[in-house]
């Protein structure tokens, strides 16, 4: 094993911890731990607040053991190599998101599917998170993060970031097609602003007319209130959209924008809802529309999202507070009080 300087002098970091499920996060130290073969130990600069961490300190995401340490929207430097690490360096930029290690032998894995492989490692709930100092990470996990991204930009985009980005660039839809993004919260604003430097012709759509001065500083060429009328005849009215980008977590809303479609139109769900959608099969024979779900990316594309958020300029508009104030922003994220994406520093 090759490595820099211990975290902290005497072995010893911070870390926070949710002692059992729904438990408080509390901050305390932890011994410093040492990469094993094929894994890498990041000096955590910066880690992003993800709704999805309150599934694993809830305890409701399958293989989540207790005390566990969230964080998944990791951003940092290599500061120790495992054994068998071949392609990194200590010193290393990196990045790590949902995507956090798979088995690589499944056929998912096999075929550049990991982030559906049976046996998917997410950090905070497959091992302790980047809620603290340092982290211990498969190194097929690892993005590289560009020089013209800070820690705390780049790791909100690790994880919402490669969401939007990889669910849009595979879609049908191409350079002047029209794109709409329902939601302008933590993943509808990143959708917004990579619509837009993808070349699409974008439409955010949002409740209330007051969102629309911000959908156009995110770069929406249109703006539709959903509470001022029909989102499907209105987005019809625009010509229809070639694909609909689902950031919120209403059913109902998702639902109403599927007469909007256009021909060959589609609905991309990246918003987490447990309630059904209303669909019929008539509206979707109706021009060959299609509805699914996307979920994140491995490893590459988070790299790839890494890089073309520094080319275009795509940014998170993020909050940033100390480790010590992790659990002060984490209710903060999840009372809706942040505006988009709060994010966690170590001052490392």
């Amino acid at each position: 094993m090759t490595a820099t300087t211990p975290t902290t002098s005497d072995g010893v970091l911070r870390a926070v911890r949710a002692a059992a499920p729904d438990a408080a996060l509390e901050l305390v130290e932890v011994p410093a731990r040492e990469p094993g073969p094929g894994a890498v130990r990041i000096t955590v600069e910066a880690c992003g607040v993800c709704h999805s961490d309150l599934l694993i300190t809830a305890g409701l995401l399958p293989g989540t053991t207790f005390p566990v340490t969230p964080g998944h929207e990791i951003a940092g430097r290599i500061d120790a190599l495992g054994d068998g690490v071949a392609g990194r360096r200590v010193g290393d930029r990196v990045a790590v998101g949902w995507y956090g290690g798979s088995c690589g032998h499944c056929d998912a894995c096999r075929t550049g599917d990991a982030v559906n492989c049976p046996e998917l490692q997410v950090p905070g709930a497959a091992y302790p998170g980047g809620y603290a100092d340092s982290v211990v990470v498969p190194a097929v996990a690892l993005a590289a993060v560009p020089d013209e991204l800070s820690p705390a930009e780049a790791a909100p985009l690790a994880c919402a970031g490669v969401t939007v980005f990889n669910a849009l660039r595979r879609t049908a839809a191409r350079p002047g097609d029209t794109v709409a993004v329902l939601g302008l919260g933590g993943l509808g604003h990143l959708g917004v602003q990579f619509a837009r430097a993808m070349g699409f012709r974008t439409i955010a759509i949002a409740r209330g007319r007051e969102k629309e001065p911000l959908a156009h500083e995110l770069g929406a060429d249109h703006y539709i209130d959903s509470t001022a009328g029909d989102v499907a005849q209105a987005l019809q009215a625009l010509g229809g959209a070639k694909v609909v980008l689902a950031t919120i977590t209403n059913s109902d809303a998702m639902s109403a924008t599927i007469d909007g479609l256009a021909r060959r139109g589609e609905l991309v769900i990246v918003g987490v809802s447990p309630d059904r959608l209303t669909v019929n099969p008539l509206q979707l024979m109706n021009g060959d529309r299609k509805v699914y779900a996307h979920s994140s990316g491995t490893a590459v594309d988070t790299q790839d999202t890494l890089r073309f958020a520094a080319q275009s300029g795509v940014r998170a508009w993020i909050e940033e507070v100390p480790l010590e104030q992790t659990a002060a922003a984490v209710a903060r994220m999840s009372s809706g009080q942040a505006r988009f994406r709060m994010v966690v520093t170590t001052g490392r």
